[in-house]
């Protein structure tokens, strides 16, 4: 009876790790081979009712860069996530810190303020955010996008960061205010190495937030500063003729120039080191 049961929980194991890995390698092989779709698109000069395309060439993204001014796109997009990722951590972190170590009232109902820009959907609150920044003047300006955007990130930063700073022990403040420190040179000198990994992660994911953001960016946008992802809605959506492999040349830039960020990104942060840091901690 017992080994009957054991080779039930056997069998069952090894259908569950099968469906697992099925599972897997159908969406990795479904990604790919959307991926290799549009590559062999952007460079098609014709693909018509066969498996390979008639012949290759580069022409569709010098056509792509020039049509939609691809270079002052690619700048404005840099200039945006730059200031975003630098803001966010510039208020996001003081702000998690004070969040972390002081109780005043209406607490709970602040860490719910935080939330609903990452819990409802970004047109939602999107619209009415448009509508302030185009009365104040903003609407159509870089700032008015970077400001845009800054709304989810943050938040976005403040939660990630609570947690980071929970983890140090108060006495270690406590040592260095004895020692002479004031809250600045403490802070920058004692919590930021400390902070470090916590940090580089959230600005990681602000970064890849940022570059994909398309609706905040959308409402926001005005000819002069508008982004790749928005760029690319209107390469799709614009009227007129327009070859389908200029603009998946346009969607490669675009990944190509999300695979950069992320690359540069991966430098100077391990993707893990959150969960690395929490197994430490709760080994102490």
């Amino acid at each position: 009876m017992g080994s009957n049961m054991g080779s039930d929980k056997s069998v069952g194991s090894k259908l569950w790790i099968f469906a697992v890995w099925a599972t897997t390698i159908f969406f990795i092989v479904n990604l790919m081979a959307m991926i290799a779709t549009v590559v062999m698109s952007s460079f098609a000069t014709r693909w018509l009712r066969s498996w390979l395309p008639d012949g290759f060439t580069t022409k569709w993204y010098a056509s792509a860069w020039n049509e939609f001014q691809l270079g002052d796109v690619l700048l404005v997009t840099f200039e945006v996530v730059f200031a975003v990722v630098l803001l966010s951590g510039l208020i996001g972190v003081p702000a998690a810190y004070a969040m972390a170590r002081r109780e005043f009232p209406g607490k709970k109902a602040v860490m719910l303020l935080f939330l609903l820009p990452l819990l409802i959907p970004p047109i939602t609150y999107g619209i009415p955010l448009a509508t302030v920044l185009y009365q104040a003047g903003l609407g159509g300006t870089l700032w008015g996008v970077i400001l845009a955007n800054l709304v989810p990130t943050v938040p976005f930063v403040i939660l990630v960061m609570i947690p980071f700073v929970e983890q140090i022990d108060p006495r270690v403040e406590s040592a260095a205010r004895v020692f002479g420190a004031g809250t600045f040179r403490m802070f920058v000198h004692v919590l930021a190495p400390l902070l470090l990994p916590g940090v580089l992660a959230a600005l990681l994911l602000v970064l890849v937030r940022t570059i994909a953001m398309f609706e905040l960016t959308f409402l926001v946008a005005g000819p002069t500063s508008t982004t790749l992802v928005v760029a690319l809605y209107a390469a799709v959506n614009s009227p007129g003729v327009r070859a389908v492999q200029s603009v998946d040349a346009m969607a490669m830039i675009y990944m190509a120039v999300t695979l950069v960020w992320l690359v540069l990104a991966l430098q100077f942060v391990n993707p893990t080191q959150i969960v690395t840091r929490a197994k430490r901690e709760n080994a102490h």
